[in-house]
């Protein structure tokens, strides 16, 4: 990869830890904190938070009808996302032991804690659940697919694609033969992504 290019990830890199750090302090100005894996919030808080729920009721009666009439189709799609879920989960502890793939840890992307927010009421709290799976299951999915193509087919496209995942930065180029079979090897064996600060991360 060209010095330029490198640089340039280094930056991207660099920039996403810049947004993660705003995210944590306006984190901060929101008051929580995370005890034993519970989000907290302070009394006068969570006070607020529960006036500002809407009653299942009043909920139920301002849905426009064509929401809950597609509502339906929406929650069906859940077998698609089990499915998928327990297929990627076999597959990559079937097959990545035997590929010499570092396993993707499913619970760094399925995320549910919104239910702890006490300004939804019981729809909202099951519809972010759904969100989260479906979206946790998706992103589950592009880094196990992600770590598949690193180990057998680690070549860019030719034509420009959107939403690369971060592995493919570090693929090689279409129709660089000579990088690709004296690198295929090592690259099979670099699963770690460099960080902004040098450190690596999975």
């Amino acid at each position: 990869m060209s010095k330029t290019l490198d640089e340039l990830l280094a930056r991207m890199r660099a920039l996403e830890e810049e947004v993660e750090a705003e995210f944590a302090a306006r984190r901060k100005e929101i008051a929580f904190a995370i005890e034993n894996r519970r989000i907290r919030f302070p009394l006068d808080v969570l006070n607020r938070h529960r006036l500002q729920r809407i009653g299942l009721w009043t909920y139920l009666r301002n849905c426009r009808i064509a929401v809950a009439l597609t509502a339906p189709i929406l929650y069906t799609g859940v077998i698609p996302f089990v499915l998928m879920d327990l297929f990627v989960t076999l597959y990559q502890r079937l097959c990545f032991p035997i590929y010499g793939i570092p396993r993707v840890r499913r619970r760094d992307y399925l995320v549910f804690d919104r239910a702890e927010l006490p300004y939804l009421n019981a729809i909202e709290k099951f519809n972010c659940f759904y969100c989260s799976y479906a979206n946790g299951v998706a992103a589950y999915l592009r880094e196990v697919g992600a770590r598949t193509e690193q180990y057998w087919c680690p070549i860019k496209h030719a034509r420009r694609m959107l939403g690369s995942h971060a592995r493919y930065a570090h693929f090689y180029e279409f129709g660089d033969a000579e990088s690709y079979r004296r690198g295929l090897e090592r690259l099979r064996s670099q699963y770690e992504l460099p960080a902004a600060n040098g450190e690596q991360r999975p």
